[in-house]
Parts: structure tokens; sequence; C-alpha cells
């Protein structure tokens, strides 16, 4: 006992005695229900003091011995923890960094053995079973997860990846509306949903989905694919309208989509056959002849060299094709067409002196040589006629042969489409001479 605390003791017992002399009268204690006890005041004083003492002694012990049971069950605790931690972990490197599934289970069932309500573990058992192709054990864990925390986003991704594996596309709508209800601005979900809605053709949806990703992107690039897509959902939805006889809903939607992107060549070409559908022989010739001045492209021309044909008016396809020709003359493409048009037309001199006028720059094109045996054919110069013909099948390029080609990723078809088969980009497609 230090110093202080004794000469503080003295003088806190030489002020009870100071109180003592001063006060030796006797106090009347009545205890409730009991009797009445006579006590000198100091003894009241002292034994008040005493239980005062002895009542925050019990207080200090009970709270000390409070934290010290705490403190043992803290430390079991980070003790468990440290080993449910390092478990999982060693369960990942096994797993990602020496891609053994196996012992990856085996560590990550130790851990829900020490914590039974281990999200993390769940998960990732799920996904192995799932990389496994056991959809159904991959589900059990999600679903388990999902109890334990049925508003976490990590989990309901997982069951929506689960249920758009097993083509339950209905159920992974709802899990996905289940993240945007919790997080309406999820890009990732967003774009999932917009993905299973294209599965499922439900283009009016779909062109709702994708305004709603084009708002949420920040990043210029992004908005700008974005704007893309959401022009070529809404020719899909003209399209999907026109395929079901819906001609109003086909051509609001087409003008629509030429109003965002003028030279979108797929929504000219639907709309020119909805006002074909109508009656509207004419404009649909002046659409499509129009468009063919503003873009050159060379699918418009076709469609357009077909539907005069139809109507009986060549004469003013040819003179399409002459006025491209003088604006350029070394245009080998163009010249090719004209002469397979007066082909076509039975015009068989024209077509002769058009296609002997086309300079190839010593390359050889079988599609070009085949119809100029053809046309020597008609003439009845057989000999020529078997010359060109053999030129086209020692040629190993098809340079004139109608086929269509993505300008995006140079995959090729032989029949045109609004969009690429394979990368899935729209008005891409263009006539390729070459393939």
């Amino acid at each position: 006992m230090s110093k202080l605390a004794v000469f503080i003791f003295v003088l806190f017992l030489a002020s009870l005695a100071v109180f003592a002399i001063h006060n030796q009268e006797v106090a009347t204690v009545h205890v409730p229900f009991g009797s009445a006890y006579e006590t000198p005041t100091i003894a009241l004083i002292l034994f008040s003091i005493a239980v005062g003492g002895l009542s925050m002694l019990f207080v200090f012990v009970v709270r000390d011995t409070k934290r010290y049971v705490d403190n043992i069950q803290y430390q079991k605790r980070r003790k468990k923890e440290a080993k449910i931690q390092e478990l999982y972990s060693k369960a990942l490197n096994y797993l990602f960094a020496y891609h053994d599934r196996a012992e990856a289970q085996k560590l990550l069932n130790e851990v829900l053995l020490e914590d039974p309500a281990h999200l993390n573990a769940m998960l990732k058992l799920g996904d192995i079973a799932f990389s496994e192709e056991d959809l159904q054990k991959a589900r059990e864990h999600y679903e388990r997860a999902r109890e334990l925390d049925p508003r976490n986003i990590e989990v309901l991704s997982s069951l929506e990846r689960l249920m758009e594996r097993t083509g339950r596309w209905s159920d992974a709508l709802r899990y996905i509306e289940d993240i945007l209800e919790l997080d309406d601005k999820n890009l990732s979900a967003l774009c999932k949903k917009r993905d299973i809605l294209e599965k499922q053709e439900k283009w009016d949806d779909l062109v709702y989905v994708q305004k709603t990703i084009l708002k949420n992107e920040n990043a210029e690039r992004d908005k700008n694919r974005e704007r893309q897509n959401l022009v070529g959902y809404k020719f899909e939805y003209g399209r999907n309208s026109l395929e079901n006889g819906e001609l109003e809903k086909a051509k609001k939607a087409f003008r629509t989509v030429l109003r965002l992107e003028k030279n979108f060549v797929p929504a000219t070409l639907g709309l020119a056959e909805v006002l074909l559908r109508e009656g509207e022989s004419e404009e649909a010739i002046n659409l499509l002849e129009k468009s063919y001045e503003q873009t050159s492209s060379m699918v418009i021309l076709l469609r357009l060299e077909d539907l005069l044909i139809s109507v009986n008016e060549p004469l003013r396809l040819i003179r399409i094709y002459k006025k491209n020709i003088l604006k350029n003359p070394q245009d080998p493409v163009i010249k090719f067409f004209l002469g397979r048009l007066y082909y076509r037309l039975e015009m068989i001199d024209d077509a002769f002196e058009t296609m002997t006028s086309i300079d190839t720059g010593g390359a050889t094109y079988p599609g070009m040589h085949q119809l100029l045996g053809n046309l020597y054919m008609k003439r009845n110069q057989i000999d020529r006629a078997v010359r060109e013909f053999k030129r086209a099948l020692d040629s190993n390029k098809c340079a004139f042969s109608l086929s269509y080609s993505c300008n995006k990723c140079r995959h090729t078809a032989s029949e045109w489409s609004g969009r690429c088969s394979n990368c899935r980009s729209w008005n891409t497609y263009r006539v390729n001479l070459s393939a």
C-alpha cells in the first residue's frame, strides 16, 4: 500500500473518530415486518459503509469474472475462425492453383463441420458440383446457402446460372428479378435478363431492358455499343412483327430504327417489305432507290433489281446501273451485275458487250467466266464457251459468286440476314464477291 493510500485511510479513521465524539446518540432501525433495533449512529454508519463496500466488491468480481469468461470465449472463437479461414484458404488454393477439386471438396466440407453456416464454403461446393455437371447437388448447396441469406446477390446469381444451364428460363428470370429488386442498377443481372429475353424472342420486353442497360452504362464506349444493340433490338421487334403480320407495329419499328440510324440496311429492306404487303409497290421502289443512293449498298440494289423485274420495269433498273457506271467507270462489280441483268433479260448482245468490257486486272473470276461461257453458248461459239468454263473450274477464287460476308468478323453466308449468325452484330452483312 502506498504512503498516500495509508495517509488517506488514517485521515478517514480520524474523521470517523471526530464524528463519533460529536454523535453519541442512539439510532433506532426498524426492520420491515419485524422488530426495531437500537444501535449507535456511528455503528450504523460503519455497517452501511461495509455493506456498500461489499456490494461494490461483488459488482467488480462479477464484472471481472464476465470479462475473463468473455475473453476465454473470444480467444476460442478467434482460434476457431483462424482454423476455418485456414481450411477455406487451403481449399481455394487446391481449387484454383492445383485444380484439385476432390481435395478442395474435402477441405470445404471440413469448413462446414466447423461452421455449418459458412456461406462461401456452400457456394464453392455448389460451384464445384456445377462444374462437374452434378446439377442436383449444386442446387442443394445453393438452396442451403439461400436459406442462410435469402437476399444475398451472389447466391441468387448462382441459382440463376443453374436455372439457365438447365434451360429453365422462367425460373432464371425470377432469380434475376430478385437481384434487381435488391439492386435495380445491376448491369450483370440486366444483361443476363436481356440474353434470356432474346432466347425467348420477347423483343418488346427486351427493348425496355436494353434502354435500362443503356441508361446505367457510364463509359462512352460502352454507351455506343449499347446504343447499337438498342437499334438492333428495335429492328428485331419490327422483324418479328412483320413475320406475325402486324404491319403497323413493324412499320413503326422500322421507321424508328431509320430515324436512329439512317443507313441501317435491314430496316430499309424491312420497311420496303411492309410497303409491298400494303400494296405500295411504287413507294417501296422509291424507298429502295433513295436508300441505295445514300448507302451504295449492293444488298439494297439486288433487292431493287428483283422488285423492278417483278413489276416489269427492268429499264428503270438498267438506268440505275448505267448511272452508277458513269460515276465509277472502273467499278467491275456494277458492270458484272449489269451484265448479269442483261443476261436475265435475254439481252445477249448487251450482256456480252458489258461483260467483255470488264477489266479484271489479269485476275480470273469464276463467276464472270461462267457467265461469259453461257453467253458464248448463246452465240454458238462452243470453243470459247469451253475455254471460259475451264477458266472458271481452274480458279481457286470465286470473286463473282454471290455470297455475303460480315464486315466485322468476316463470317460468310450463302443467304443474307439482318444479323450476323457468328458475331451477332446487326447491319454487317455485305455482298461478298471474293468468297
